[in-house]
Order: structure tokens, then C-alpha cells, then sequence
């Protein structure tokens, strides 16, 4: 039997874009040991994973201050004696530790995350899709031998999901869910929020038809909030919810409208179709949800796109063109067709 440390940090994205991949590794190989290593905060995408599959929540910003801080964490790391380590991560932190295990003599093997054709999809003119983020996580294990099929449905598909809380699971009653996260940690990314009040208004329209708006922070759940009040057959769910509640809930809809976002891979997780959105960045860079249809991608062949691989830059033409040119229409029409 092996034990492998995998190590991720990073965004909330980021790591559940691992999840597919390694709840795939730990049902080939049972008779291995995963551990994972990440922020406390993950902890929720790990809880219903295959038993040889383990979660090590640290704190970022106080159990690896430094690098005594990292040597710290290491020291105790080591004395789990692990046969490999996966480095899913590849910045300064993920390469000290792999450093030290290297020279005690531990198989190590990282990402490739394709930095330089990343940079060129940019300044393509013709655009071709890059690897998946899915891919180039499994890369790593078939670097330290353990070839296997990436086979995932959902994080809940070897038990019943939960419930969502009771004051929610009341309003199903024949009626379709859907679920909006209007938000993105980048302006690049994120449908204008005049344009997506037009698209709430719209299927809190319909009959038959409730709303539940996903989000995290203050200005987004004042947004939300307001929303809420103003729109009937709407929910904000925004600050009211732990993750494992949230993914439960999500597990419920019949469809997410998301940005390219966290929110987006976390109902990847649970099965649940997403329509996308996508402005400044582009499903070619290898970040589209997990087992998600590329017809419900929403977007404009524009010739600037994608400006950025994050969506982290200011628009060129000041005007977000490839986001502000999206008909709410074209939304609740790709939505509409997926709730008959």
C-alpha cells in the first residue's frame, strides 16, 4: 500500500477542479492512501469522498508563515512516512515542500500548468482549446505510475445527498430551481449586474419557477438581499449557508447560471447542469466545469477574447464589450430550454 500526499492551496475553484481527479484516483486505486493538503476552508468538498481518500486542513497564514513555518508543517508531514508526493500547486510554498521530501528520498512529481500556452491563447488568432485544468492534474499521477480514468458524476454519488435546510426544501413543490451566482472575484468575469437584474426579473416571471442566489461577502449579499425583496420567487442564500449546506442545495437544482467562477465548479461537483458565462476569460484555457455541456456555454467570438487568462486585467476598449453585448434573452432563453 502506498500513502500519497497531494498537495493544492489556492482558490476555492482551483481545488475543486482537483476533486473529479482524486476521488477518480482513490476508486482505482483502494488499496492506496491519498492525504490531501489544503486550506481548512476545503474541507467541505472532501466529506463524502471514498474512505482512502483523507483531508489535512492548515491555515495558510499562520501555519505556513515563512519559511520556518513551512519547515514546521513539513516536520510534521514527514512523520506520516509517504511514499510520493503530488504537487497539484507548483508555486514557492508547494516547491519547498516537495524540496524537502525530495531529499529524504520521496518520489515527488508536480503540475505543468502550461504558463507559456496560456500566455500565447491570448495572442492567437485563431484559438484552439488547452489542456483541462482535470488533465493536467492527472498528469501528475501518471508521472509517479498511477495511470487511471478520471469517472466522476458527483461528489454525492456514492451516498444519498443530504437535504437541503428545511426552511428551503418547503419551496420545491413542483416547481424548478434555479440556481444565480451573479458573482466572480474579477470585474472580467462578471455579467454586468443591470443586465443580470434583467435576467432575474425575467424567470421570476415564470410560472412554476423559484430563484436562489449564491454568492459570498457583504456587497454581494446586500445586493442579493435587495433582490430578494424585490423580486417574488426569489431566495438569497448569500451569508445563510455553510459550503456543505450550499452544495446540498445545489445538488437540488435543475439548473446554475454562473460566471466563470468558484460557484460554477461547485455545482459541477454535484451534477447539476451549469450555464456559463464567459467574458474576459475562455473555456479554452482548460477551466470549464466538470462534465459540463459546451452548449451552455454562453459567450461572443470577439477578437480580443480572451484579453485574460484570469480575468484579472482592465478591458482594452473600457467597455467590457463581451460581456455588456450579451442579451439577458440569450440567457433566459438557454435556461428556459434546459427546465421544459
Amino acid at each position: 500500500m502506498a500513502k500519497i500526499l497531494v498537495i493544492r492551496f489556492s482558490a476555492l475553484g482551483d481545488v475543486a477542479m482537483a476533486v473529479p481527479v482524486l476521488y477518480s484516483f482513490a476508486k482505482a486505486y483502494p488499496q492506496h492512501q491519498l492525504v490531501v493538503l489544503s486550506r481548512k476552508a476545503m474541507a467541505p468538498l472532501f466529506s463524502f469522498a471514498p474512505a482512502n481518500l483523507q483531508f489535512k486542513g492548515i491555515d495558510l497564514k499562520n501555519d505556513c508563515k515563512g519559511v520556518k513555518g513551512l519547515m514546521r508543517i513539513y516536520s510534521e508531514l514527514h512523520k506520516e512516512k509517504f511514499d510520493a508526493v503530488a504537487d497539484l500547486h507548483d508555486v514557492l510554498r508547494t516547491k519547498i515542500l516537495r524540496l524537502r521530501f525530495r531529499m529524504n528520498g520521496v518520489r515527488v512529481r508536480h503540475i505543468n500548468k502550461g504558463r507559456k500556452e496560456k500566455r500565447n491563447l491570448i495572442f492567437q488568432k485563431a484559438k484552439t482549446p488547452l489542456k483541462t485544468s482535470f488533465r493536467r492534474y492527472q498528469e501528475v499521477f501518471e508521472a509517479l505510475g498511477y495511470p487511471f480514468p478520471v469517472r466522476f458524476n458527483s461528489i454525492f454519488e456514492s451516498c444519498n445527498p443530504p437535504s437541503p435546510p428545511q426552511t428551503l426544501a418547503g419551496r420545491k413543490k413542483g416547481n424548478k430551481w434555479i440556481g444565480i451566482a451573479p458573482f466572480a472575484a474579477h470585474k472580467g468575469k462578471i455579467y454586468p449586474l443591470p443586465l443580470q437584474h434583467e435576467v432575474v426579473r425575467q424567470l421570476s416571471a415564470m410560472d412554476n419557477v423559484h430563484i436562489f442566489l449564491f454568492g459570498g461577502g457583504n456587497k454581494e449579499k446586500e445586493i442579493s438581499d435587495t433582490w430578494e425583496k424585490e423580486f417574488s420567487h426569489v431566495t438569497s442564500v448569500v451569508g445563510r449557508l455553510q459550503m456543505e449546506e450550499e452544495l446540498a442545495l445545489m445538488s437540488k437544482l435543475d439548473v446554475m447560471l454562473a460566471m466563470d467562477s468558484s460557484n460554477m465548479h461547485l455545482a459541477s461537483l454535484t451534477g447539476t447542469p451549469v450555464v456559463s458565462i464567459w467574458g474576459a476569460t475562455h473555456p479554452y484555457a482548460g477551466f470549464m466545469g466538470w462534465g459540463q455541456d459546451e452548449a451552455n456555454i454562453i459567450q461572443l467570438d470577439l477578437p480580443c477574447r480572451p484579453c485574460s487568462i484570469y480575468g484579472n486585467k482592465p478591458c482594452r476598449w473600457k467597455d467590457y464589450r463581451c460581456l455588456t453585448n450579451i442579451r439577458p434573452e440569450t440567457i433566459v432563453g438557454r435556461i428556459r430550454s434546459l427546465i421544459r
